[in-house]
């Protein structure tokens, strides 16, 4: 059996987590060592456990808790190259850390096999598509300002997909933010909106895919609420009921979400 679900996802730190049996692969640490230690504990799980932690770039909100954790626990991690080298360069990663660059090819990680794709971002950033030891196949892709063959390529024929709805285009037009990171967040080097979400995960649903949780959720431009009925509206108008022939989830800003299982 494979589960999914993330330990807090938002704009203000995100850490998910891919579980087979006892083992178990985090992406990403962008809050405290601490506070990421505690929903493990939560959780049943033992670092031990943990067969590597797959960052997707050198943004605070993906690294914040990653320095602090590497001192005490021996875990590999694997990224995008330029991503390690922007970690060490910051001395987030410990010499004897096994740091591995998984640019565009395939990593066996414990009993995981992990695929790196490129997503289109402001850094050099990437999402995952990992195969369980089960069998089973799940995607991840956030931070990414438009949706690129490539990140549709890796998404398809998945059991389960985690994909960004960071945005609601209407709050941020309206919204506190200045301009320039308003139009920082709109552009294609920026931030998924609730209906680019909304519209990839429909083309997924015609290629099999079932099941989908919503990340990394802007706190000022968005909502659950607001996340999930932009994607309902989409998915009823095109005959397809939420809840009985899919299951969406938005995951939770500052706790752990309910596992999907996949």
């Amino acid at each position: 059996m494979a589960l999914f679900t993330t330990l807090y996802s938002g704009s203000s730190g995100n850490c998910a987590l891919v579980l087979c049996g006892r083992q178990y692969l985090l992406v990403d640490m962008g809050k405290s060592c601490r506070l990421t230690l505690t929903a493990l504990k939560r959780l049943g799980l033992a670092v031990g456990d943990c067969c590597g932690i797959l960052i997707t770039h050198e943004h605070s909100d993906h690294v914040a808790g990653l320095e602090t954790f590497l001192k005490s626990y021996s875990v590999p991690v694997y990224g995008r190259a330029d991503t390690l080298d922007r970690l060490d360069e910051l001395g987030i990663l410990p010499p004897a850390i096994e740091a591995v660059a998984v640019d565009g090819r395939t990593e066996d990680v414990g009993g995981f096999t992990v695929t790196a794709f490129p997503t289109s971002h402001d850094v050099p950033c990437c999402g995952y598509r990992i195969r369980t030891p089960d069998g089973r196949t799940m995607a991840l892709a956030t931070d990414l300002g438009v949706l690129t063959p490539v990140v549709q390529q890796n998404l398809a024929g998945c059991d389960l997909v985690a994909l960004e709805a960071n945005y609601d285009a209407f709050s941020l037009r309206g919204g506190p933010y200045p301009y320039h990171l308003k139009v920082r967040i709109g552009s294609d080097r920026g931030h998924l909106d609730n209906r680019a979400c909304a519209a990839e995960i429909l083309d997924l649903i015609q290629d099999g895919c079932k099941k989908f949780a919503l990340c990394h959720l802007s706190q000022v431009n968005n909502t659950p609420e607001l996340a999930l009925a932009t994607v309902h509206n989409v998915l009823l108008a095109a005959g397809i009921q939420p809840g009985r022939d899919v299951t969406i989830q938005a995951q939770t800003r500052s706790d752990i979400s309910p596992y999907i299982e996949f």
